[in-house]
């Protein structure tokens, strides 16, 4: 299936991961790109390939965590490089950590990455999805967002915060037009386990692909505007790990 109307997709965490899969997914399927990511040389290089495959695509590099900058980045960048018609919220941090050992400084980074900065993203775009009467938000969270794992604390937190937040705002712009979806997959084979914040000792080659869940994400922006998924939860056949 092919989009009606010439689409541009703004998507966060674009450098890596699922974020990467996606915006070349995506590219691939005809829909113009702004990939937003701390890291601009990885920026440039996921915006080569996306250029090779035939959109147009512009680079923003922001950095998410500095979060009282992100609205205003954010709604720049939506005005300049805009109409931004799908918002994929990838960005993300992962963390281990038992309750108990959390510092106060941990526990923010992970929600203001997982969570808060979501929210601003958000809040960036809406009011042009709102002008248009149409859009699709698509944040990524986590089977952590439903299950609860332990030594996960902070993360389990951000992600079931970002499943109320996504039910929230879909309840608020039905009526709008804005279709709002939540993609929460298991355990995906990304950097995220390469990190000094996640101590885990998983089998990877179980993992789902960062590619899989890209053309879930796909999928879901793909349906007619009369239809949405608005919970997907994709699990590695496997199980959770």
């Amino acid at each position: 299936m092919t989009l009606d109307l010439k689409h541009r997709a703004l998507i966060t965490g674009a450098s890596s991961g699922i974020g990467k899969a996606t915006a070349l997914s995506f590219a691939k399927a005809g829909i113009d790109l702004v990939l937003v990511s701390r890291n601009q040389s990885r920026l440039d290089a996921v915006a080569v390939e996306a250029r090779q495959i035939g959109v147009e695509v512009q680079v923003c590099p922001v950095d998410l965590a500095a979060i009282a900058q992100v609205k205003a980045e954010i709604s720049r960048i939506a005005e300049r490089h805009g109409p931004i018609n799908i918002l994929i919220n990838s960005a993300g941090v992962g963390y281990t950590g038992g309750i108990l050992e959390t510092s106060l400084e941990d526990w923010q980074q992970v929600l203001t990455l997982n969570l808060t900065s979501v929210l601003q993203c958000i809040q960036a775009v809406l009011p042009g999805m709102h002008d248009r009467h149409s859009g699709t938000i698509v944040n990524v969270a986590s089977i952590a967002a439903y299950q609860a794992f332990p030594n996960w604390g902070a993360y389990n937190v951000s992600k079931a915060g970002l499943l109320a937040l996504s039910k929230t705002l879909a309840a608020e712009e039905r009526s709008n037009g804005i279709r709002v979806v939540t993609v929460s997959p298991g355990a995906v084979n990304t950097a995220l386990w390469d990190t000094d914040f996640v101590h885990a000792d998983f089998d990877r080659s179980k993992m789902l692909t960062p590619e899989t869940v890209a053309e879930s994400i796909l999928h879901t922006v793909l349906l007619p505007t009369q239809a949405v998924i608005e919970e997907l939860t994709l699990m590695p056949s496997a199980g959770a790990l």
